[in-house]
């Protein structure tokens, strides 16, 4: 469904597969080039982390996570460690990096973004909805997902899980409308 150069990828639409490495499974929200049987340039899923494991690696590839629900995480990457909450603030690390993920205390789910380094760059934040909200779309491409809630952008009603995929419009800001809680995501090319 889209409306004036928006488009909503509906949570029944995201593409349920298997990790790289086959020790877990994640939902693809959306992708760039969409055709899978090519290389992505960027990539946005939701991963379920059902057990201790290591992440798949990407050599190449700038990731963020954010934990979205379950108690959390600890993250083991080279001699850093990190723990990541839900509702905490994203962590940013190398795709090549040796990732060891220990789980707090049971199942997460968590959202991803990967940009192929020296092609694109990217961003993560996470804001709450209570009424009104802008958000810009200067340039690149932006998605908006919410992750608990309901919203109502341009006439396109969201639901938990569903993602609002904008392409740049300069000038141009985004009224979200509803409460809940989001996860914004900017991917610009360069």
């Amino acid at each position: 469904m889209s409306s004036a150069g928006l488009v909503v990828l509906r949570s029944a639409e995201h593409r349920r597969m298997r990790w790289k490495n086959g020790l877990g499974w994640t939902n693809e929200l959306a992708r760039a080039p969409a055709d899978e049987a090519e290389a992505f340039a960027w990539r946005v899923s939701v991963a379920e982390v059902d057990a201790d494991c290591e992440f798949s690696a990407f050599p190449g590839i700038d990731r963020s996570i954010a934990v979205l629900t379950g108690a959390g995480m600890e993250l083991r990457v080279g001699a850093e460690q990190v723990t990541l909450r839900a509702g905490g603030p994203g962590f940013d690390f190398a795709g090549e990096a040796g990732v060891v993920c220990r789980l707090l205390a049971g199942p997460t789910r968590d959202f991803n973004v990967m940009t192929r380094r020296g092609v694109y760059t990217h961003t993560l934040e996470r804001l709450r909805l209570d009424g009104a909200r802008e958000i810009g779309r200067e340039e690149g491409t932006t998605l908006v997902y919410l992750v608990a809630g309901a919203a109502v952008v341009e006439g396109l009603q969201l639901a938990a899980g569903d993602c609002l995929r904008a392409e740049a419009v300069p000038g141009d800001r985004l009224v979200l409308a509803g409460t809940g809680e989001l996860v914004v995501v900017r991917l610009v090319s360069g």
